[in-house]
């Protein structure tokens, strides 16, 4: 049975009257697979997909991954943390013929970070196909993006300013393009890049396979489906079906803002942590936690000791810090006098 989504928000009489421009239908007749041996996956990339540490497909990569090996355009409507990113390098290495050194397949993403993840997620899962991929993304320099592709890429990774000036200074060929893939496209309208993506489509070959996902599903989105794509499968995950097996999640209420590095602090001395990701909603707040934990090392542990035992921490800062910051970082590094752990 096909399951309908109206946005939150709208009354039911108002719903009703826009019914066809705001419902999203899951198209009847996608079943789940629920084993990745049983996709028609190359041999060498289910190595690589294994190896990475995926055990099962999540439940978008479930009902998507077949739609688009077998050509058909996609539309799903997906939550971040449902395993997209993966789905997208999956399906674009799989797609790709490694023995032509042409670029096959684009992936269009908002943000600098998200494309530069889906290149490394590429690069790691086609490891054994000798996947080529390329990052094209603002903040890089632009004459590496010309050395890298005119060396040849399969797969290019980047946002729609980037690309579309490597298109048009004929650096980044499109003539094999068969891929165009448009990630949190709903974002990517929202930043303002509507006509850079409509800019890039034009240069692409008119047989184009395109897949859409998008978190929510606006009227700017459904028109670019009508123009872009040709009969696409919709698919919906619902909220209930995110597999968050082994995960638990808490919530902890701290009353003002000075105390949450204070309450992390003692979460750290409480739990045994190994491995976390730490999320702050501003650049300010990424950059001021991790000189707290910087700092708070130095202070309460013999953290040289402590590193040459148990390897190195890394302190990952916002790309987008000021350069002069980033330099006296490394330089109180570099006077620590760190080193890895002996073998």
């Amino acid at each position: 049975m096909a399951t309908s989504v109206v946005p939150a928000g709208r009354s039911a009489r108002r719903a009703a009257a826009e019914d066809e421009k705001f419902v999203f239908e899951t198209t009847e007749g996608i079943e789940p697979i629920t084993n990745f041996d049983e996709m028609g996956i190359k041999s060498d990339l289910l190595r690589g997909i294994y190896a990475y540490g995926f055990e099962k497909p999540s439940a978008i990569q479930q009902r998507a991954v077949m739609q688009i090996i077998k050509g058909r355009d996609v539309i799903a409507q997906s939550q971040s943390g449902t395993g997209k990113t993966s789905m997208i390098a999956l399906t674009a290495c799989q797609l790709v013929d490694t023995s032509s050194r042409e670029v096959q397949a684009l992936i269009l993403s908002p943000t600098r970070e998200l494309a530069a993840q889906t290149e490394k997620v590429i690069l790691a899962i086609g490891d054994y196909i000798n996947i080529q991929a390329h990052a094209c993304i603002g903040g890089k320099s632009v004459g590496e993006d010309i050395r890298k592709l005119e060396y040849g890429v399969h797969v290019v990774s980047g946002t729609p300013g980037r690309v579309c000036d490597m298109i048009k200074r004929r650096t980044l060929r499109t003539r094999a393009i068969k891929l165009l893939v448009l990630d949190e496209s709903d974002e990517m309208l929202s930043r303002g890049f509507k006509d850079q993506i409509y800019d890039v489509y034009r240069y692409l070959p008119p047989e184009l396979q395109v897949v859409l996902i998008s978190a929510t599903l606006p009227n700017e989105i459904l028109e670019m489906t009508n123009k872009f794509m040709t009969d696409p499968i919709k698919i919906l995950v619902k909220r209930d079906e995110l597999t968050l097996e082994g995960i638990k999640q808490f919530f902890v209420a701290v009353e003002r803002e000075e105390w949450k590095f204070d309450t992390l602090c003692d979460l750290y001395d409480t739990l045994s942590i190994t491995q976390a990701v730490i999320f702050c909603n501003t650049k300010r707040k990424v950059k001021e936690a991790g000189l707290h934990f910087f700092k708070s090392l130095m202070i309460h542990f013999k953290w040289i000791g402590l590193l040459k035992r148990c390897g190195t921490i890394t302190l990952q800062f916002h790309q987008c810090m000021v350069t002069c910051h980033k330099r006296r970082e490394m330089q109180l590094w570099e006077n620590s006098s760190l080193v890895q752990p002996e073998s």
